[in-house]
């Protein structure tokens, strides 16, 4: 029971680590990537799909993306939906390329986002915490029940408590990755 229950939270805090990745990808740097335009729908006979679906993206430079669509009539509508989405991001059409340059970011913006990247960072590591409380308290259940020696109980406590410790280092150093990304001109 004990090892079952050490890897289920240590495979839930690597969850929730990799969630926290993806997070942190989608806070845009002054530098292109091609992953911002992920969540970006565009309406495609009548329904709404990813962007991905319905053109090529790539990098033209290193603040450039590339949009082209697959079908010519959707250049217009692809464009549409870039500039109507929350990235403040300001594409052009020519031809049947659509260019998205990224804007530099400001000082002003970089500590904004700065904060918003160390509120996920909480938000992990909130998660992680969670997870440690919920095996406690049923290592303790398991100990109420008989099931676990208090020595066992204890001893998996300990190992719970090392997995957090982990998990939540693993998280300073994404976010003082991402603060460095952002930082940098």
């Amino acid at each position: 029971m004990i090892p079952e229950l050490k890897k289920t939270t240590e495979h839930k805090m690597q969850r929730s680590i990799e969630a926290l990745k993806l997070d942190l990808a989608k806070v845009r740097t002054g530098r292109a990537h091609v992953g911002i335009l992920d969540h970006v729908m565009v309406e495609y006979y009548g329904s709404p799909v990813p962007i991905s679906q319905v053109a090529n993206i790539t990098l033209i430079d290193a603040r450039t993306i590339g949009v082209q669509p697959w079908e010519k009539p959707m250049v217009g509508k692809v464009e549409k939906a870039i500039r109507d989405s929350d990235l403040g991001l300001n594409p052009a059409a020519q031809g049947e390329i659509i260019r998205v340059p990224m804007p530099a970011l400001t000082e002003e913006r970089r500590k904004e986002l700065i904060k918003v990247v160390k509120h996920e960072g909480e938000g992990a590591k909130v998660a992680v915490r969670n997870l440690r409380r919920d095996a406690n308290a049923a290592l303790k259940d398991a100990l109420k029940a008989k099931t676990i020696s208090e020595d066992d109980e204890r001893r998996a406590q300990d190992d719970v408590q090392k997995l957090t410790d982990k998990a939540i280092v693993e998280i300073d150093k994404l976010l003082a990755q991402k603060e460095q990304e952002l930082m940098q001109i």
